[in-house]
């Protein structure tokens, strides 16, 4: 997918560092990057979360620091027309350099440097969630303390790199429009029969040329890519209903269930069964 350049200091011009929160009816598709460091935490919301070559679903409590020139976006819709709200800090690599450079500073230069491929926290912990909405509160040089004891408190975190590969931005205007016009239309509709000649159609490229297209700008083939969308849906189904596995498999639009439980394994290192019985015990 071709991400959007974002131009956060035009949004911002006199911060030293910038920290927002906002609710929202839904997480539009909105694959983009930009220079600073992002740090997302998702107070409520739940769907698809794409971080370079990584595509995963996610829930209330998210949180991942994105390093910086990597594509990401949040993408998810309510079903109970409840607010989604996100929280999220961004701040440039010459504002945090200053306070690198000193031996105490080598947990955080770690966490730098890791998160270039984005890295996602499992924690509970209540004060880092506390402090990100404090920063969006909070003023003059209790600002920069608080951005500090924050950074301070993930650095000693455990975390999960995210992407697997590098993935090139290729930056014209004509290749975002073509590859958001490929991702909204697979959002839509991957849960019906879709074929490599039907999307490459869709911006009036060979197949041959729209995967080496797609690939070059996402990091993933088109077939993994879509299965990584329908996998995941299959989980949400999995765990939230109980339909019978060949029935999901055909909801999630695969036409053979066995091709449906190859590629659930090689995902997931598990069948569907047995994902569903792990993670309802």
């Amino acid at each position: 997918m071709k991400p959007i350049l974002e131009q956060i200091r035009l949004q911002q011009p006199n911060a030293t560092f910038y920290s927002y929160r906002f609710e929202v009816p839904f997480f539009e598709f909105k694959w983009h990057y930009h220079p600073e460091y992002e740090l997302t935490y998702i107070v409520k919301g739940n769907g698809f979360r794409l971080v370079g070559n990584s595509y995963a679903s996610f829930t209330d409590g998210d949180l991942v620091l994105i390093g910086p020139n990597l594509p990401h976006t949040w993408v998810g819709k309510s079903k109970d027309d409840a607010l989604f709200e996100a929280v999220v800090l961004q701040f440039s690599s010459s504002f945090i350099a200053s306070f690198l450079g000193f031996e105490e500073s080598a947990a955080l230069q770690k966490l730098l440097d890791t998160a270039q491929k984005g890295l996602f926290f499992n924690l509970a912990n209540e004060e880092v969630k506390s402090l990100m909405i404090q920063l969006t509160e909070t003023t003059g040089f209790d600002r920069i303390l608080s951005f500090l004891a924050l950074l301070n408190q993930l650095s000693a975190a455990e975390s999960l790199p995210l992407a697997t590969e590098n993935v090139v931005s290729l930056q014209s205007l004509e290749t975002e429009k073509r590859i958001n016009k490929v991702c909204g239309y697979l959002e839509q509709n991957f849960t019906t029969k879709i074929t490599l000649g039907e999307v490459a159609s869709l911006i009036s490229l060979s197949e041959s040329n729209f995967c080496k297209f797609f690939k070059k700008a996402t990091g993933k083939t088109f077939s993994d890519y879509l299965n990584d969308i329908r996998i995941q849906e299959s989980c949400q189904i999995l765990l939230k209903t109980d339909l019978d596995i060949n029935q999901i498999a055909m909801q999630c639009g695969y036409e053979s269930l066995s091709y449906f439980n190859r590629i659930f394994l090689k995902k997931k290192g598990l069948t569907p069964r047995q994902f569903r019985q792990s993670n309802l015990l």
